[in-house]
């Protein structure tokens, strides 16, 4: 039977004492966002408003700021196509190969499930020289088509990994007796194998979708000079543009956290089911 004794009260003032502190930049940003340029800058950061106000938001929205504001929805829709194409493509392109490396009796297949290990341990970044000529002479450069393609080859190492720790605890059983039935190789992956990977596709999905809405390096490389540059190239430059505005800048920071807030509050479920290996046989 449980008793509340001291220590659990303990425990709870522990706990909501670090919530608290955890919280705190959070509450730093939302409260800076909603005040006036006077007072983001002469204010104590941890005060409240004193006339809490949406209108650096509206002004962020409008381009009020030398046409910024459109540059940033231009960089929101850009983000938004990039990211989504990449977890399409490496959804579908991981989701095969894990399968076949997996169920593959051949001795190529546990040779090429270390190769991808081995590239989830390298850097992007020392790669990045001949990936771009390669990007550059193909006319991936510059364009949103090209950007998928770079992140579904990039991460797919990542989408790999975690589509084949999962595909090792299904039972065979199950891809036997559909085989038994008639089905192909195909139709036993995409209408038996593919639906119970609920958890594995919803992990991939969140931790590529974070990595690829979140990266500034290869945006900023690959689409250099072109119109398609992303959510947080554009916010570079946008912050850089604003100096001490900070009741704008963090504005466009909480715009830019929105969408991916929203992405993951709607596949939380299957994003813990996916670490907890929530498979059920």
């Amino acid at each position: 039977m449980f008793r509340y004794r001291p220590l659990t009260l303990v425990r709870e003032v522990l706990v909501i004492l670090a919530v608290l502190v955890l919280l705190t930049p959070f509450y730093i940003l939302i409260s800076t966002a909603l005040k006036t340029p006077a007072e983001a800058i002469t204010g104590n950061p941890l005060a409240l408003p004193a006339t809490p106000t949406f209108q650096n938001f509206l002004e962020l929205l409008k381009g009020s700021q030398g046409g910024s504001g459109a540059s940033i929805l231009i960089g929101l829709l850009n983000s938004a196509i990039i990211t989504a194409g990449s977890i399409v493509a490496l959804i579908v392109v991981g989701s095969l190969c894990a399968y076949v490396i997996v169920r593959s009796t051949a001795r190529w297949s546990r040779a090429a499930y270390y190769l991808f290990l081995i590239a989830i341990t390298l850097p992007t970044q020392l790669g990045v020289v001949p990936l771009y000529i390669g990007a550059r002479n193909l006319g991936l450069t510059g364009s949103l088509v090209g950007m998928i393609v770079i992140y579904a080859g990039t991460l797919c190492p990542l989408s790999v990994f975690l589509y084949a720790g999962f595909f090792r605890n299904i039972a065979r059983e199950y891809e036997e007796a559909a085989a038994i039935d008639g089905a192909s190789r195909f139709q036993v992956f995409s209408r038996i194998v593919f639906p119970l990977m609920g958890p594995a596709t919803g992990t991939v999905a969140i931790l590529v979708g974070l990595i690829v809405w979140n990266d500034f390096f290869t945006s900023l490389i690959f689409l250099n000079g072109s119109g398609n540059a992303t959510l947080p190239v554009i916010m570079y430059n946008y912050v850089g543009s604003l100096v001490s505005q900070w009741n704008l800048i963090f504005a466009a920071v909480i715009v830019s956290m929105i969408p991916i807030l929203a992405f993951y509050l709607f596949a939380q479920k299957r994003f813990i089911q996916g670490f907890a290996g929530g498979l059920k046989a």
